[in-house]
């Protein structure tokens, strides 16, 4: 089979290529390894910013879409101390740039506004290889290739696509974090409840650090970073959700109990998720009929824009595809010259303002002008 445009991941950044593709009249094929649109819970909430996310999704015509899924009051946010001490209480007022939705809302509105038949569930990628004159034939596990003269990466950390670009692999960034669920919060765990408010709630020492969401229908989605090598988690025994929680909370001894509830009183299991990241600044040469979006392209530690930034690469993708129909190469270097600084930037501003969110010395005191609504000198 033969198909001009061919991308690899239906997630976020995928998909929003597929639709300003689609916009602008131009078929395209997405190919992803997930068997069906709900073989996977999609990950918790999203604020998506005014600069980047939403950019992109008034590229993809779909900002009405993304209004009527907005939660309303989410973007409140709460820093505390160890101790329970509220440092910052920040109430959503509604002027802010970063409205948070649900992640698996957001994938379905995308969804829902492609082609029936646009996304092949079940294609996970085997392999690979150029053919020549910017021609890349893909191979799926169950046998079947496909043959394009346009192959984008947009299938994440471990992409298959990216060997073609580049020899970068993501390496283990010192940290990692395991995902809690407390549901019914407010009547079943009312004092992690209160402690989180009605948005989003920090706290955080030098390696360890709480962060958790309100999500929809009375849900706190808390995730639990440790600073620690690979080993240290692979001494936990996490076929035992008790004993994994018990030996988590025990990291966080002397915390405040409506803190600690968010890892003790968890309703499911929790998930551990070690943190990788490409190097800082990764690009490639120009290879002729292949590029990479989103995480593919330029993984980094979470720093809240991550999702958006992969939409913004999906949307600035196809915009350059449709301003050059006729000329890939020039669309492609269009992007990818717009793309690697934008993304290292995002890697070093945001994400060190992140970290030092995450890593001040004893409190959150210090760290406040540098959350969102609170910035100084910029």
């Amino acid at each position: 089979m033969h198909s001009p445009v061919t991308i690899i991941g239906a997630g976020l950044g995928g998909l929003t290529l597929a639709r300003v593709l689609h916009v602008h009249g131009i078929p395209a094929t997405v190919h992803e390894a997930e068997s069906s649109p709900t073989a996977r819970t999609q990950g918790g909430m999203l604020d998506i910013h005014d600069y980047n996310g939403q950019l992109a999704l008034k590229a993809a015509g779909l900002m009405d879409e993304f209004h009527a899924i907005v939660l309303e009051g989410r973007q409140a946010m709460r820093v505390l101390d160890r101790n329970g001490t509220v440092l910052l209480d920040k109430a959503d007022d509604g002027t802010g740039g970063r409205p948070e939705v649900q992640r698996g809302e957001l994938r379905q509105i995308l969804l829902d506004s492609l082609p029936a038949g646009t996304v092949q569930w079940g294609h996970k990628v085997s392999s690979t290889r150029i053919l020549g004159e910017g021609r890349h034939e893909v191979t799926f596990a169950d046998g079947s290739t496909v043959v394009t003269s346009l192959l984008v990466g947009a299938d994440g950390a471990w992409s298959r696509v990216r060997p073609l670009l580049s020899t970068a692999i993501p390496e283990y960034v010192g940290k990692s974090v395991f995902e809690t669920y407390l549901f019914d919060a407010g009547t079943r765990h009312p004092a992690a409840a209160k402690a989180v408010g009605g948005g989003s709630m920090i706290a955080a020492t030098p390696d360890r650090e709480i962060f958790a969401h309100r999500e929809k229908g009375d849900t706190l989605h808390a995730y639990v970073g440790l600073t620690e090598p690979q080993d240290w988690f692979a001494a936990i025994d996490f076929t035992d959700a008790a004993v994994a929680t018990a030996r988590i909370a025990q990291e966080f001894d002397g915390w405040a109990p409506e803190l600690t509830a968010l890892i003790t009183d968890a309703d499911i299991a929790p998930t551990l998720r070690p943190l990788y990241a490409l190097p800082t600044g990764h690009r490639w040469d120009r290879v002729p009929g292949v590029t990479l979006l989103g995480d593919a392209a330029h993984l980094s530690a979470p720093n809240g824009e991550g999702a958006n930034l992969a939409m913004l690469d999906g949307a600035e993708l196809g915009k350059a595809i449709a301003a050059h129909p006729d000329d890939i190469e020039s669309a492609l270097t269009e992007y990818e010259q717009a793309m690697f600084p934008r993304s290292t930037e995002a890697a070093t501003f945001d994400g060190a303002e992140l970290h030092e969110i995450f890593s001040f010395d004893n409190t959150a005191h210090g760290p406040i002008n540098m959350l969102p609504g609170h910035e100084q000198g910029h």
